[in-house]
C-alpha cells in the first residue's frame, strides 16, 4: 500500500531485514531525506562517510548499499530510476534557515521532523546522522564550491531500496526552497516484501 508523506513533513518505522522500500516522488522535483538505524542497536546508524568510502563515489544509485557507521551494509539500491541522490549535505534545520536563507522566522525543517518522528523510537536530536538526500541535485564546482539545483526527479521517479539488516527508518518530504526549486509536494513511499 502506498503511504504519502504531506509536503515539509516526515515519518519513521520499522523496515525488517529483506524487506523493500521503494520512495517515490509522485510529482517532480521533491527531496526526501533518508536516515536509518539498526533496530537491534540504534547507536549503529547510517554513515555518509563510510558509504562513500566503501562505495568509492560521491554519486550513490543502483547497484551501491548505504553503509553504517560499524562498516556494515544497512541497505542495497535495487532501482534507482532519476540517478541523482547527495549525501554530502545534512537535513534542513532551524539553523539553516536563519544562516544559508537569512530568515529569522520559524521554518519547518527536515531536522525537525526527522527529531519528532523518531523520538518514540528511542532516537534523540543528537543522534540523527547525515540524510541520503533522494531525488536532491548537488554539484561541486572545479574549485570545490558546492550549490544546490533543482531535482531532475520526474512524476513517478523512485528509488527502490532492500534492508540488510532490521532497521529504524526516517523519513521526510524535504522543506528546505532551494532543494525543491520552491516548491514543495508530497512524497510517497511503499513497504513491499519483494520487488
Amino acid at each position: 500500500m502506498t503511504e504519502m508523506i504531506e509536503k515539509q513533513s516526515g515519518v519513521a518505522f520499522y523496515l525488517k531485514k529483506g524487506a523493500f522500500l521503494k520512495v517515490i516522488d509522485p510529482q517532480g522535483e521533491q527531496v526526501s531525506d533518508l536516515v536509518a538505524f539498526s533496530a537491534n542497536d540504534k547507536r549503529e546508524k547510517l554513515s555518509s562517510g563510510k558509504t562513500l568510502d566503501f562505495e568509492s563515489t560521491l554519486f550513490i544509485t543502483k547497484g551501491h548499499h548505504l553503509w553504517s557507521n560499524r562498516s556494515q551494509k544497512m541497505m542495497e539500491i535495487i532501482e534507482d530510476t532519476n540517478g541523482r541522490n547527495d549525501f554530502l549535505l545534512a537535513p534542513c534545520s532551524p539553523e539553516t534557515f536563519h544562516i544559508l536563507y537569512d530568515n529569522p522566522h520559524y521554518h519547518p525543517s527536515c531536522f525537525e521532523n526527522l527529531e519528532k518522528n523518531l523520538k518514540p523510537f528511542g532516537i534523540d536530536a543528537d543522534d540523527i546522522p547525515t540524510a541520503f538526500n533522494i531525488f536532491m541535485n548537488v554539484q561541486l564546482a572545479p574549485d570545490g564550491t558546492i550549490s544546490v539545483e533543482p531535482p531532475m526527479s520526474k512524476p513517478g521517479d523512485y528509488v527502490l531500496f532492500r534492508a540488510t539488516m532490521d532497521l529504524i527508518i526516517g523519513l521526510t518530504a524535504c522543506s528546505a526552497e532551494q532543494s525543491n526549486n520552491y516548491s514543495f509536494k508530497p512524497i510517497a513511499y511503499e513497504i513491499l516484501s519483494k520487488p
